[in-house]
């Protein structure tokens, strides 16, 4: 079989990568300085499969009460990440992750498309059929609100943007897009309302054709890497973070003005580590070669976070007031040992620990996007303007072909959870980027303060219920809309 290049797992004595290896590793790492018993726990787990959700959790409840200890773990975490991944060269040469931005590489061209539609001046909001706006938006958001879907400094933010329709225009600043063609990314909405975007993702023809098409509708620019010659755009667009970041590097460091490196990469199972690697790699390069580079995550919900004691207090509320098949609690709690419907919190928590993360989504996902919140987490305490939001629930490609998903996403609302469309979260999601660009968030004595600010959540934030505990219920109610 022949050997994966570029950015790779460390090898080990057989010559293959082990993920469960690095994930124990990594977490072990993390906690070391902080929970040396937490680290060991890490390091000594035998199904890593199976038992990485304690240790993820952990790395949560290590950081709180301080701040330096949480930004301690993230950079422990980083360090780790950086030491042990490897760069394997075309000659098959295995290499330290900086050797990826080494020597020779491949120049990538520029070819740049649309520009030629209206500004839309307005922030609207694609909604079940409808686009709201003005008191449309308004009465949405407090709607959420009343519900426990968004966070209460959410609904602000978008607010403010609503009221300051100039700040759509992002005044020269250009946000690259990494994973271009993702549906929870800002590319159409930044387009739509007149910015510049580079667009970085794989040789996909389709991929491409839909974002040059999507160009061609709006205002704002989209600067693609590309091959030279004289075909059509979308069959010789594309740049691999996995094997050519290099490449990537030296083209988006050729681009005018600052830079927001938006990081929306996503992949199945192991390459999703690979990929949060290179995209941390090529994130140190480019501030290193740019310091006034912003960042921009998406935070998944369907993880670890702390949260206020005004979203625990919601979800205390809901308990003490059981609806629709929460009626049957207590029966379902004894068939199953206490493992359903368990309340979400302790009574007077605060913070609390609301514990999404979703076993089929396993450790792979889960620290391809704790690499993601780490680093916004050291970026922050190094002055850097850093965008990162937990973006809600929603019914992408990636989500709905898990069948397990897909069901408890269509049962989710039975207990109080939203799942959006792509396009209302992409929309959503690019004004919460606009308005931390223009307003750029402080760093908070503490990092699950900066980690809570404006969470659009869906509801697991404030369900009555642990999310995995009402799980299967979900699962086993959406089931039928799930296959129709």
């Amino acid at each position: 079989m022949t050997e994966p290049s570029g950015v790779i797992f460390p090898p080990t004595a057989s010559g293959t990568g082990l993920t469960s290896s690095l994930g124990r590793a990594v977490v072990g790492d993390a906690l070391r300085g902080v929970d040396p018993i937490g680290a060991a726990a890490a390091q000594r787990e035998t199904d890593w499969r199976r038992g990485y959700l304690v240790h993820f959790r952990r790395l949560v409840e290590a950081g709180l009460g301080s701040g330096d200890a949480a930004r301690q773990i993230a950079a422990g975490g980083l360090a780790s990440v950086h030491e042990r991944m490897r760069f394997r060269t075309a000659e098959g040469a295995v290499e330290p992750l900086a050797a990826a931005f080494a020597g020779p590489v491949e120049p990538l061209s520029t070819a740049t498309v649309g520009g030629q539609g209206r500004v839309d001046k307005e922030l609207t909001l694609p909604y079940r059929g409808e686009r709201l706006r003005g008191d449309g938006i308004k009465r949405r958001l407090d709607a959420w609100l009343a519900a426990g879907v968004i966070e209460p400094s959410c609904a602000e933010a978008v607010r403010a943007v609503q009221a300051n329709p100039d700040w759509l225009d992002l005044g020269g600043t250009t946000v690259v897009a990494l994973g271009a063609g993702a549906e929870m990314g800002p590319v159409p909405s930044l387009l739509r309302w007149g910015n510049p975007v580079v667009a970085v993702d794989l040789a996909r023809p389709a991929l491409w054709s839909r974002l040059v098409d999507t160009a061609g509708r709006y205002a704002g620019r989209l600067h693609v890497p590309a091959v030279k010659g004289d075909g059509e755009l979308a069959e010789r667009a594309g740049a691999d973070l996995l094997h050519g970041i290099g490449s990537v590097a030296g083209w988006l460091d050729s681009f005018d003005g600052r830079l927001v490196l938006g990081n929306y990469v996503y992949a199945d199972g192991a390459i999703n580590v690979r990929l949060s690697a290179a995209v941390d790699a090529l994130t140190g390069h480019l501030r290193q070669a740019r310091p006034d580079t912003a960042l921009a995550f998406l935070a998944t919900p369907t993880d670890v976070f702390a949260v206020p004691g005004e979203a625990v207090a919601h979800s205390e509320r809901a308990y003490g007031s059981p609806a629709g098949v929460a009626r049957l609690r207590r029966p379902l709690r004894l068939v199953s040992g206490g493992r359903m419907l368990r309340r979400n919190y302790a009574p007077g928590d605060d913070p609390g620990i609301c514990d999404s993360l979703v076993a089929q989504q396993g450790p792979n996902y889960a620290l391809a996007k704790r690499i993601h919140r780490w680093r916004a987490t050291v970026a922050r305490s190094e002055g850097v303007t850093v965008s990162m939001n937990v973006a809600p629930p929603t019914r992408t490609r990636s989500v709905v072909k898990n069948r397990a998903l897909a069901a408890a996403y269509a049962g989710a609302h039975r207990f109080g959870v939203e799942v959006f469309e792509p396009a209302t979260s992409n929309t959503l999601m690019a004004a919460l980027l606009v308005h931390d660009l223009r307003n750029p968030p402080r760093p908070a004595a503490e990092v699950w303060h900066e980690e809570a600010e404006y969470a659009a959540h869906g509801g697991l934030w404030r369900c009555a219920y642990a999310p995995r505990s009402a799980l299967g219920i979900a699962a086993l109610l959406g089931w039928g809309a799930a296959r129709g």
